[in-house]
């Protein structure tokens, strides 16, 4: 089978994660990552799940499965260790038209979830199409130690900059070239060695306008 790719908004969406242990944990805490408004339903929860449903981040739905609680789902993950449970969840699921993962069971699930590198706004999703998630967790860590830090910080200083430079009403290709010499400067290896000087002049030779080493701090800053 062959995936189509696709990043989805989980904001305020009713996600319902069936299972309460590690795995389920791990999922949990993504979602909640993302925004989504998290329904659990299991007999036993892990420490750390019992800790979000105390601080209201998370919701019981039950101890045991019924149906009526995918009602309104958005999405639904099954992480039991009952397989046959999960079968059924996945089943009645589809039939509701709603999108739905059994971890590590890619063929009773209409989507599956990759390997992911994530430094900031950057999202880099690694798969293989559920052959072999041990090559995609390889492929990630190698991934890893490419992508660090400074892509974060380099992404929220073109963040801002994309704003100041859009609000300049220039055309079209102009803002092209723009972003473009941005993203070929020098610019992501002056973030890695904190380069803050050199940044500002980058910055003023394609800007045309002044910008200080410490306006570059402040653009990079975490509101």
């Amino acid at each position: 089978m062959s995936y189509y790719p696709i990043f989805v908004d989980l904001k305020d969406k009713k996600v319902v994660v069936i299972g309460g242990g590690t795995i389920a944990q791990r999922k949990i805490d993504t979602l909640l990552q993302c925004g989504a408004d998290v329904y659990i339903i299991s007999r036993e929860l892990s420490s750390e799940l019992q800790k979000h449903l105390k601080d209201g981040k998370i919701r019981l739905l039950g101890r045991r499965f019924s149906k009526g609680y995918l009602q309104d789902a958005f999405l639904v993950i099954a992480s039991t260790d009952d397989a046959k449970l999960n079968r059924r969840v996945s089943s009645l699921a589809r039939d509701m038209g709603i999108l739905v993962n059994v971890v590590d069971l890619p063929a009773d699930s209409n989507f599956i979830v990759p390997s992911v590198i994530k430094q900031g706004d950057l999202l880099i999703a690694v798969s293989t199409s559920g052959k072999s998630p041990a090559m995609a967790k390889r492929i990630r860590e190698r991934l890893s130690r490419q992508f660090g830090n400074e892509y974060k910080d380099f992404l929220l200083l073109m963040g801002r900059l994309r704003k100041e430079i859009l609000s300049r009403c220039l055309s079209q290709e102009d803002n092209s070239r723009i972003f473009h010499e941005l993203v070929d400067s020098t610019i992501l290896d002056s973030i890695r060695r904190k380069d803050w000087k050199e940044i500002a002049s980058n910055l003023e030779r394609i800007l045309e306008m002044r910008i200080s080493p410490e306006d570059v701090i402040n653009y990079i800053k975490v509101e």
